[in-house]
């Protein structure tokens, strides 16, 4: 659905795109691989044991939309630690996606990355993916969102003015829906990639959505052919 007073996709200036579970899939794999890694800090951090970890890790990514979130409002964490003991991910289930690349490098406008995790774990995924570095004009991180994560709205806020992003110029691709919404409010396109992820199921198009995507490749791929008509 897309509403006509918003711009329209081939007059976006600046494309947000989130990264995790959006410009590649997840694997049930690596997602175990996460949850253990954050499961193992949690522990050691807290001095409990494995068991109470899980619980307040999914209690903080619940009530705050990131652990690290709940871990330094609550717990005293300083982040720099953190990002000191999480090691990278083993990545080797990402896969290269030549389409997707060509597809997203050829779009015409600014592009972003927008994501709640590290830089660096962004820019390892982009690089398996078969991204350049200069390929997005920027990675707006949990960092540099001052360790605060989607959907708090200064986020987006902050996000906009670093940047000089002019939101009813702007579109943005997410797979979690209520990330959206900050976006819309803004004025901004909303697209939303379905996942096939387990926490994914069952969830329905919010009214802030514009367009629902279940291929991004194939629907950017869509765009570009439209504007060589």
């Amino acid at each position: 659905m897309i509403y006509p007073d918003l711009v329209r996709p081939q007059e976006v200036e600046t494309w947000i795109f989130d990264l995790d579970n959006t410009l590649y899939p997840v694997t049930k794999r690596l997602l175990a691989l996460i949850d253990q890694q954050m499961g193992g800090f949690v522990a050691n951090y807290l001095q409990i044991s494995r068991e109470e970890a899980h619980k307040v890790q999914k209690s903080y990514f619940k009530k705050y939309g990131l652990t690290l979130r709940g871990l330094m409002l609550n717990d005293g964490l300083d982040p720099a630690k953190y990002f000191e003991e999480m090691t990278p991910m083993d990545l080797n289930e990402v896969s290269p996606n030549p389409i997707l690349v060509d597809t997203i490098t050829k779009l015409r406008g600014r592009k972003i990355i927008y994501t709640n995790a590290s830089a660096r774990h962004a820019k390892l995924v982009l690089q398996r993916i078969g991204f350049n570095p200069n390929d997005f004009e920027a990675i707006f991180d949990i960092q540099a969102a001052n360790y605060i994560p989607k959907p708090a709205m200064e986020s987006y806020q902050l996000l906009c003015k670093q940047y000089s992003i002019e939101p009813k110029k702007a579109a943005m691709v997410d797979d979690i829906v209520q990330n959206l919404l900050p976006a819309s409010k803004m004025g901004m396109l909303t697209i939303w990639k379905k996942s096939s992820a387990e926490w994914a199921k069952n969830i329905k198009a919010e009214n802030y959505i514009n367009y629902v995507v279940e291929d991004i490749e194939e629907w950017f791929q869509c765009l570009q052919n439209s504007l060589l008509e």
